[in-house]
């Protein structure tokens, strides 16, 4: 029996929200609905713009969110990233431990420099857009893959927003190499529309010959395939992924389970922040997949969960929330 049922591998960012009007987006020349990396001077000229108008700061990155919601459902779960030792790390450290979540910054001391911080934007539409300095994480390299966590789980999830450096990139590609000389399943998110806009041939070389399993965005999946055409990207992804889910939103999800197509239905919800509904969608996922869910309920949970956290801000739930809604979803099943 495998001791996790999820090993991850990403950035380790702290997230700083706030609300803002498009107009004001503009004015900080921000790009909106889309992650920018950004230098540390820049960041530290925008909060400064920004004074203290942020509305909450709560441990985040894509991958990070993702290992969390499994834990919350009571998965077995191992996260690898890089944080300092500065306040802002050492709380990311115990946040991880606190949500039950096993890492490789347990009992290891923590390097000097700045853990990383995402500005996070959230417009009356619910959009999201993200100025990410990636402080330490962007030192994430190969030695932070903790070996013997990876070769004792059932599947391993990897970000994509790992290819923006040479560095996180080969990170991401040893990791999915270990996992497939194990016979080890392996997924990974594209995670945003610039990351592979920018950095396409580094995300193309973390899926290399494919992977078993591709969380995309219909953004993110058409941008991959080059074209504006949804059913061109489905196409691609059959080549490049032997299973994958496209999170569309409101209009729910496409599933391709290796034999056939499956439309997941929406949930009907009235959104008010769409942060970490991605990353929740793909932990969730996950989670009903190692629990022997077929491919279709598992998008149907994860469905639900995304539909969840729209309605509140953060990019996470509580754990009393997600337990109470697994349990539903566990009732209306059976």
């Amino acid at each position: 029996m495998n001791k996790y049922d999820v090993y991850a591998i990403g950035n380790a960012l702290v997230d700083i929200e706030y609300h803002a009007t498009s107009q004001r987006l503009a004015e900080l020349s921000i790009e909106k609905g889309v992650m920018t990396l950004i230098d540390e001077q820049r960041q530290n000229s925008l909060v400064a713009q920004l004074g203290e108008s942020h509305e909450s700061m709560a441990c985040g990155g894509s991958a990070a969110n993702s290992i969390i919601a499994l834990a919350q459902m009571g998965a077995k779960t191992h996260f690898d990233c890089r944080v300092s030792n500065d306040m802002t790390g050492q709380v990311f450290a115990r946040d991880l431990h606190d949500s039950g979540v096993h890492s490789n910054l347990d009992n290891k001391p923590l390097p000097n420099g700045v853990t990383g911080k995402c500005l996070v934007f959230v417009t009356p539409d619910a959009d999201r857009t993200m100025n990410t300095f990636l402080g330490v994480s962007a030192e994430l390299d190969s030695s932070d893959i903790d070996i013997d966590a990876m070769k004792q789980s059932h599947a391993i999830y990897i970000e994509g927003y790992l290819a923006s450096a040479d560095n996180t990139r080969d990170a991401a590609i040893e990791a999915r190499r270990i996992a497939e000389n194990r016979n080890i399943m392996t997924s990974m998110t594209l995670s945003d529309p610039n990351m592979v806009k920018f950095f396409r041939e580094s995300m193309e070389a973390m899926i290399g010959d494919g992977v078993d399993l591709l969380f995309a965005n219909e953004d993110e999946a058409m941008e991959l395939a080059g074209s504006d055409n949804l059913a061109d990207a489905v196409q691609m992804f059959k080549k490049i992924a032997r299973k994958f889910a496209i999170t569309r939103g409101s209009e729910g999800a496409l599933l391709f389970d290796g034999i056939m197509e499956i439309d997941v239905k929406p949930r009907s919800v009235k959104a008010i922040d769409t942060l970490g509904a991605g990353d929740m969608f793909a932990g969730v996922m996950l989670y009903g997949l190692s629990q022997d869910m077929s491919f279709h309920q598992a998008g149907d949970l994860a469905t639900l969960a995304s539909a969840k956290i729209v309605t509140q801000f953060g990019p996470r739930l509580r754990a009393e929330q997600t337990q109470k809604l697994l349990s539903s979803f566990n009732a209306d099943i059976l």
